[in-house]
């Protein structure tokens, strides 16, 4: 399956469904489900100006989106009546791409990958999936116990 590394706290925004156009400065003719990594590196930056004081995960796969349309940005005055749907701060710089997303979804329980740039894909070996599997029905177990105790 493909997956796109997004900096925090943009990737927590689309898993929130808050942020519904990622702005990058090259295209893709890659449509369809995605996973979306969140590196480790945040932007506190952005994080003071959007408000965001919570707890950031990173290093992990938190969560899937479609990607159902590009839109090429001409000007910065486009970028910025699109704001409250991509919430940057980025500057217009000639090449701007804002990647459409929809049906945007948190994973229950994140999963540890190394990112990289683009779309990469990502695969799971059985053990792997196992182990996820296993963390799943720990943390549902965890979760029904406390709510009924």
């Amino acid at each position: 399956m493909k997956c796109l590394s997004i900096s925090q706290p943009f990737a927590d925004l689309i898993i929130s469904r808050k942020k519904e156009i990622e702005l990058r400065n090259w295209n893709t003719n890659f449509r369809g489900e995605f996973l979306i990594h969140a590196p480790i590196k945040i932007r506190l930056d952005d994080c003071k100006r959007l408000k965001i004081t919570k707890k950031l995960v990173t290093g992990v796969i938190i969560g899937k989106a479609e990607l159902y349309d590009v839109k090429k940005y001409n000007s910065s005055k486009k970028v910025k009546a699109d704001k409250e749907f991509h919430l940057s701060s980025k500057k217009f710089q000639g090449k701007t791409f804002g990647f459409m997303l929809k049906n945007a979804k948190p994973l229950r329980v994140p999963i540890p990958w190394k990112g990289q740039l683009g779309f990469f894909d990502v695969s799971f070996s059985k053990k792997r999936i196992n182990d996820i599997v296993t963390d799943i029905i720990d943390d549902e177990y965890r979760f029904q116990w406390v709510g009924h105790h």
